[in-house]
């Protein structure tokens, strides 16, 4: 039995009509839709049951999509809306006062897209494991402490305050910056280990003994910089959605607080969307539910994503048309910034 035009358009509209509702979609719905009778629309629908594509919850029931059938609808059937202007205009507008601190604006578009989807939401920010060291900065914060910056290749910024047993001045800190940069800028960040630090403050002679804070600082802001932060909001959204029963939502929500996992779930294939419905994803927890994942980049380099999580039952044609917008604007803003910096 193969699919027919006809049968593409009933689970279509068995998908989103169910999408829409939350209830089977009967016959008649559907007949009144693509204009044919019922009994034509029973018949078909009766073939997308034994092709397992729409499954019949009771006998007098409607038909609901499968997973089976969500995953036809998804590859072959569903059409992204275009997004209109002033829809992007608004979604522009609460990026905006975050667009200038690349962490801050991941967490932002978490927020952005769980308020938008109402359903759950992360964003990853760029591993730091390949990058380079970009620069090295250091900024006087009292008498005897500073804060030293590390900015690398992967668009991050880490930063750590470190204490000194004497007075530091503006020529003092000329000098870290000087002798940081010179040995640490273009290197890769994971070079930089406890024997590194020691060899690199054996190589400054009698500078040494100054340098001890501000290498400890750039130790533990290299070990910041090989970590993938996770910014997630949304979660209390899936309290919302019957479907996910209590038992549901608690078993997702421990799967968000396993962050490696979380990681390696979202580490799908750069410059696609890629859709995860049900048993997909690979875990357990999430198996009533689906994951839409979009892969962002730093100029050229594949460097984190933004993810949505909810019930199997959503709007895929517009979450995924809202994560392609999301994912061009926090590419083209953390570019801009790599430049800036």
């Amino acid at each position: 039995m193969e699919m027919t035009p006809r049968k593409e358009k009933i689970l279509s509209s068995v998908v989103t009509g169910y999408v829409k509702s939350g209830e089977p979609v009967g016959s008649k719905a559907i007949a009144d839709e693509i204009g044919v009778s019922s009994a034509t629309v029973r018949n078909e629908m009766a073939d997308l049951i034994e092709l397992g594509l729409l499954e019949q919850p009771h006998t007098s029931a409607g038909r609901i999509p499968s997973r089976k059938g969500y995953r036809e609808y998804v590859d072959h059937l569903m059409k992204v809306p275009q997004l209109r202007e002033e829809e992007k205009r608004y979604l522009d507008s609460l990026l905006l006062g975050s667009a200038y601190d690349p962490e801050r604006l991941l967490a932002c578009v978490s927020q952005v897209l769980a308020s938008v989807t109402k359903f759950a939401a992360a964003a990853t920010s760029p591993s730091g494991r390949t990058a380079q060291v970009k620069a090295v900065q250091f900024v006087q914060t009292s008498r005897r402490t500073a804060m030293l910056i590390l900015m690398s290749s992967a668009g991050t910024m880490k930063n750590r305050v470190f204490h000194c047993d004497f007075d530091l001045t503006s020529e003092i800190l000329r000098v870290f910056f000087r002798v940081f940069n010179e040995k640490v800028t273009g290197r890769d960040v994971a070079d930089i280990t406890p024997a590194f630090l020691q060899s690199m403050g054996a190589s400054l002679g009698e500078l040494s003994i100054l340098v001890g804070s501000p290498l400890m600082a750039l130790l533990e802001v290299a070990r910041d910089t090989m970590q993938t932060e996770v910014y997630q909001s949304g979660q209390m959204n899936l309290l919302f959605y019957p479907e996910l029963e209590q038992g549901g939502v608690r078993r997702i929500m421990n799967f968000l607080e396993q962050k490696r996992d979380l990681v390696e779930l979202l580490t799908q294939r750069p410059g696609r969307v890629t859709v995860l419905i049900g048993e997909e994803s690979g875990q357990p927890e999430l198996r009533s539910s689906s994951v839409v994942v979009s892969r962002y980049g730093i100029g050229t380099q594949d460097a984190g994503a933004l993810a949505v999580l909810g019930p199997i039952r959503m709007d895929y044609g517009n979450i995924v048309a809202v994560l392609r917008y999301l994912t061009q604007q926090v590419e083209q803003m953390l570019t801009v910034l790599m430049r800036e910096e």
